[in-house]
């Protein structure tokens, strides 16, 4: 068995593939309409669905938003350096929601981000203790 995709519901398809792709730096690996069940498929990734998990962006028509409830936790993201993928993220017109710094009662560097539908993503250190 493996991870294949985690699936969000999102309420601009549009605005999210752009968020996934040119703020996180994700690749669009495909995308499908369902005329018949009014629905869209995308998915993305940092990689090919065949070797690597990915992300299933879930437009359904005429649904603008969701309510995100209090059982959705978050993604997580290994960046190379959290405080320069801030950067970069806020740079290219991402929302921080977490400054980077130190995990609260632990050492691992993190940092929060949040996507157009305000899912939270994490970022997280390849050196991460926690």
């Amino acid at each position: 068995m493996r991870l294949l995709h985690t699936m969000l519901r999102v309420g601009d398809l549009d605005k999210s593939i752009a968020f996934y792709t040119e703020v996180l730096g994700m690749t669009l690996l495909r995308r499908k309409d369902y005329p018949d069940g009014q629905f869209t498929l995308a998915f993305v990734g940092y990689g090919d669905e065949a070797h690597n998990s990915v992300i299933e962006l879930t437009y359904n028509w005429g649904v603008g938003q969701y309510e995100l409830g209090s059982g959705y936790g978050h993604i997580a993201l290994e960046v190379e350096d959290v405080y320069k993928a801030c950067e970069d993220i806020r740079a290219r017109g991402g929302k921080i929601t977490r400054e980077p710094g130190p995990m609260k009662h632990g050492s691992s560097i993190l940092a929060f981000v949040e996507d157009p539908d305000g899912y939270k993503i994490e970022l997280l250190s390849p050196q991460r203790k926690d």
